[in-house]
């Protein structure tokens, strides 16, 4: 397996692209985590509570488009196994 420093520029936005996704992801989750008990016990979610919720989300899905359109960018087939091997 290649080395991450060793891939092309493709593949290393691919990886980083991945890992902004994945940031994302547990941003999002962790803000819905934390609001949970709050909802739970009662309460009603606040106008700002629902416009964090959708920021996080949209950034999130920009993300998720953004590692969709790097990973097509990578074509060579080794460089997409080791990519995929990184991001198990």
């Amino acid at each position: 397996m290649q080395p991450l420093d060793e891939l092309s520029e493709a593949a290393k936005l691919a990886y980083q692209s991945f890992l902004d996704m994945s940031n994302s992801k547990t941003a999002y989750f962790t803000c819905m985590e934390a609001h949970e008990a709050i909802y739970e016990s009662g309460g009603m979610p606040s106008t700002e509570d629902k416009m964090e919720i959708e920021k996080l989300l949209s950034n999130h899905d920009k993300n998720v488009l953004a590692f969709k359109t790097a990973m097509a960018a990578v074509t060579d087939s080794e460089e997409r196994k080791t990519l995929i091997q990184l991001l198990s």
